[in-house]
């Protein structure tokens, strides 16, 4: 795996408990319930994946002299 994918894995999972944690302390019940919230966090995650691909698959079109894109051959 790559170290800068584990690293932000990691800090994202820090500041999750940490929130978590400052919840708990403040005695804040979760405006959702779970299967709610982690409903979200994979709307999140698709969107962001396909974002992701539409955006890599528009850099990677060819482009003719003239700048305009040019339709993929089949």
């Amino acid at each position: 795996m790559n170290r800068v994918w584990l690293r932000t894995l990691a800090q994202s999972l820090a500041v999750g408990v940490l929130a978590g944690f400052l919840y708990w302390v403040m005695g804040v019940r979760s405006p959702a319930p779970p299967w709610i919230a982690l409903t979200g966090l994979l709307g999140i995650l698709a969107g962001q994946a396909v974002t992701h691909r539409l955006l890599d698959r528009l850099r990677a079109r060819p482009r003719r002299d003239d700048g305009t894109a040019r339709k993929p051959s089949p």
